[in-house]
């Protein structure tokens, strides 16, 4: 089963399985997320699901939901009260302990508020997407202040971290994020406590966010080539 089989059929199995009407839902980024985007709008239609309003975690999402016609609301809004039911999300990488690695998309900061606000937090993944350390196969993403970015990378690099700018493509420069940051992908070569080392990198002056998620407790769709599902809480 190819890899966009694969995405559609998490996305599809997540909004099944946890979505209910009158819920409030987080919605979150990047090529596997999105297939839930669309199962959401295909079960609104039907009136299969009503009530449902969203809260979305990047410009992405909210572009397909408006084209979707998915109503979409911060989480300041008053229906919303700052809580969600359930936020279904992807990531990077997940180890055993349940800590997750997020910020390939480049939309942590809203992601990691949204997930840290919900009740319950569905993740969707591919089977190579568990691994047994983070940051072995994909960098960690910390989002910085723009005026900091010097300051930052010395102070990561004083940690033992090795640091990259992340450079943008199709356009000359960095990648800049919806929140107006710098993204500094970092790799850790030494053993770490991942809940110890996102508190570390959020305490050092103009991180705004990193891409440690250690502080929820998620239910994990891992879901392998051949279709079969596995599913970790």
């Amino acid at each position: 089963m190819g890899s966009d089989d694969l995405k559609q059929q998490l996305g599809v199995r997540a909004v099944d399985d946890f979505v209910l009407s009158g819920m409030r839902v987080g919605l979150g980024t990047g090529s596997t997320a999105i297939w839930a985007v669309k199962r959401l709008s295909e079960k609104l239609r039907s009136g299969e699901l009503e009530s449902v309003v969203c809260v979305v975690t990047s410009s992405q999402t909210e572009l397909e939901c408006e084209a979707l016609g998915i109503p979409i609301y911060s989480l300041n809004h008053a229906y919303i009260g700052g809580m969600l039911d359930v936020t279904i999300d992807g990531a990077d990488e997940i180890e055993p302990s349940g800590c997750l690695c997020k910020g390939g998309g480049g939309a942590l900061t809203l992601e990691k508020i949204v997930a840290y606000n919900s009740k319950r937090v569905v993740i969707v993944a591919e089977e190579r997407k568990y691994v047994a350390e983070l940051g072995k196969t994909f960098p960690i993403a910390v989002e910085v202040v723009r005026a900091a970015r010097l300051t930052v990378t010395r102070t990561l690099e004083s940690m033992g971290a090795q640091v990259e700018l992340r450079m943008a493509e199709r356009k000359m420069g960095p990648v800049i994020t919806d929140n107006g940051h710098l993204l500094l992908d970092i790799t850790i070569p030494h053993a770490f406590d991942p809940t110890g080392l996102e508190r570390e990198l959020n305490a050092v002056p103009g991180v705004v966010e990193n891409g440690l998620f250690s502080g929820g407790q998620f239910t994990v769709y891992l879901m392998k080539p051949d279709g079969s599902l596995r599913v970790l809480e």
